[in-house]
């Protein structure tokens, strides 16, 4: 087990729990969001720029008080007035908050000073690990350094929830991975738990065990990434009927008897083409890239069905790449 987790104590309650959490801007609402996060989970936020993603989080954190509902961690509600939830709340954002002429270290020191449960020597393993110029003023560290300044003062402390806005855009390959790497020994003792948005989908296969797809301020979908991975797929197929209505596709091309589909369901689409008698039937996986552009277009088509594509998950099994 790292030695960069607290696993002193083991948490019986949701590590965060969202309820009718609503925020308005104006020309924008987001909510009302329900939201769940077990311990030991890590689930990506997944949705355009503007969705609410950096909004979610934010009232999470309670760096932004919501017009209605609200949240909790590990059983405390997030209330600025009763910080109690802090301790457990490891937050990396948009806004570092960071003093930008001082040095990392500096920094580093003057929040050892004000929170609670703040290991100087976790915060030293883990600059050490990344390689953190910590002598270095943070007006002149890279986007990757920053982002390095960041993890550590959320980790620095021990939370049991990581809450973090977009922590590896624009990071190089390298970086990307060592922040990676970080993220997931943090929950592997199954008492911590992580939420994030991302653009990077190609970071989900490494971290994510779940995804939340956020468009317009509204939940579209939550799903197991690799349920996910295992429904959806493109399908080719010769089949002379020009009209054909398949379950679970959300996307079909004709040219003449030719048909190519994509499927939220891939076993209950293969099922029926099966009994129309199809020929040339071929299906292929599709990237997590793909599948989140097809969930994010169809909106509330892709919700509205989900509860229908899990009533026949047993046929995943059959299907096949």
């Amino acid at each position: 087990m790292s030695d960069l987790v607290r696993s002193d104590r083991r948490p019986q309650t949701a590590a965060a729990r969202v309820s009718g959490l609503t925020k308005r801007f104006p020309g924008f609402q987001l909510g009302p969001l329900d939201l769940v996060l077990e311990p030991g989970t890590v689930l990506a936020l997944v949705g355009p720029n503007g969705a609410g993603k950096t909004t979610t989080l934010n009232c999470m954190a309670g760096l932004m008080v919501p017009d209605a509902g609200g949240s909790e961690v590990f059983g405390a509600p997030v209330d600025p007035a009763r910080p109690a939830y802090r301790r457990d709340v490891g937050y990396v954002g948009e806004e570092s908050g960071f003093f930008q002429r001082w040095s990392a270290g500096r920094n580093l020191a003057y929040l050892a000073d004000l929170l609670p449960g703040w290991s100087r020597d976790r915060a030293q393993r883990l600059a050490d690990r990344l390689a953190l110029p910590l002598g270095k003023p943070v007006k002149d560290l890279s986007r990757g350094n920053r982002t390095k300044l960041e993890l550590v003062a959320a980790l620095a402390h021990a939370p049991r929830l990581l809450l973090l806005d977009e922590p590896t855009a624009g990071l190089d390959p390298v970086v990307r991975s060592e922040v990676l790497d970080v993220l997931w020994e943090t929950t592997e003792d199954g008492d911590h738990a992580v939420l994030y948005s991302t653009h990077v989908l190609s970071d989900v296969s490494r971290l994510a065990d779940e995804l939340a797809f956020l468009s317009d301020g509204r939940l579209l979908l939550r799903s197991g990434r690799e349920e996910l991975g295992e429904r959806w797929r493109r399908v080719s197929f010769r089949l002379p009927q020009e009209e054909v209505e398949l379950h679970g596709v959300v996307d079909h091309r004709r040219v003449r008897a030719e048909h190519q589909v994509i499927t939220r369901d891939a076993a209950a689409t293969l099922e029926q083409l099966g009994e129309l008698g199809a020929e040339a039937v071929e299906a292929s996986r599709m990237s997590m890239d793909e599948i989140a552009v097809q969930i994010l277009k169809q909106g509330h088509g892709v919700s509205n069905a989900k509860h229908d594509v899990r009533k026949e998950a047993h046929h995943v099994a059959h299907v096949t790449s």
